[in-house]
């Protein structure tokens, strides 16, 4: 795939910047996202001076504020008319149950819903210039996770596990379920595990204890790199005999089953509803 251009969210580290800087090796127009503008603008340079390809950009917006979600939609669109590839890799973790400005949790927000409104905002411009694909990070541990639609942000049975598995689990099935819209159209979307990767995003956190981090720093050393991680993302995005392959998990470039629970179709139904019914309620759609 020539003259693509890519917007991958959550690009100024880890397995979000090897990604960027892989493809723009490759002479894509890459637009990285960030929440903050001065590490976006650091991140830039890098890959600028490491790839020598100058149709580097960035955008920042805080995920987290699905104002801000729309913002970076509006400007994708002004600016970069061409895009026809997203990666959705941006997420985030908590040992405590933080609240966004509309008192859902976090990492719901964060994880899965921002990524349904940017698609949601950006659909018809992918479908404009399909080709396109859409490629959504999500996790192994979706297998552990439940949709607790009676409490979405968790203000009961608040944990990182349960807050992290339920978001990736509401990815996959986002995945399917937008690959089954789109059947009939050139826009394919598939997900991914990328492993476990040493991206130092937990070392950098002061969500947790300085044992814990140490055990971490330990067990790390068994960990992809972010490069390795990265590589399905590129995989995914770049690979001519995945141009019509839609709707299926990934892992280490291998197509493989997801969770029994993740291919019920009523729940990707019900997930959709309910998320289109709750942006609708709150003006963002």
């Amino acid at each position: 795939m020539m003259n693509q251009t890519v917007l991958i969210t959550g690009a100024t580290s880890g397995i979000g910047f090897a990604t960027a800087l892989s493809l723009a090796e490759l002479g894509w127009t890459v637009i990285i996202h960030g929440r903050k503008e001065e590490t976006c603008k650091k991140s830039v340079k890098e890959i600028k001076s490491k790839t020598l390809n100058k149709n580097i950009h960035y955008i920042s917006a805080d995920l987290s504020d699905l104002t801000s979600v729309n913002k970076m939609s509006d400007s994708i669109r002004e600016n970069h008319p061409n895009l026809n590839v997203l990666i959705n890799n941006a997420g985030t973790f908590s040992t405590t149950r933080k609240l966004t400005k509309d008192d859902l949790e976090q990492t719901w927000v964060v994880n899965y819903v921002s990524r349904f409104l940017l698609v949601y905002r950006l659909l018809d411009l992918l479908k404009k210039n399909s080709p396109s694909r859409i490629i959504d990070v999500s996790g192994t541990y979706h297998s552990k996770g439940n949709i607790h639609f009676e409490d979405l942000s968790l203000k009961d049975m608040y944990s990182m596990a349960n807050a992290n598995n339920q978001s990736k689990l509401a990815n996959i099935l986002f995945t399917y379920k937008l690959s089954r819209i789109l059947k009939t159209s050139q826009v394919t979307i598939n997900t991914l595990h990328p492993g476990a990767v040493n991206s130092g995003s937990i070392l950098r956190s002061d969500d947790f204890s300085v044992f814990f981090k140490l055990i971490y720093r330990i067990l790390s050393v068994f960990f992809k790199t972010s490069k390795q991680g990265a590589a399905t993302s590129v995989y995914l995005a770049t690979d001519e005999t995945l141009q019509k392959v839609t709707g299926k998990y990934f892992e280490n470039k291998k197509q493989i089953p997801s969770s029994e629970m993740s291919y019920n179709e009523k729940l990707q139904d019900k997930l959709w509803d309910t998320s289109i019914e709750w942006l609708k309620d709150k003006n963002y759609i």
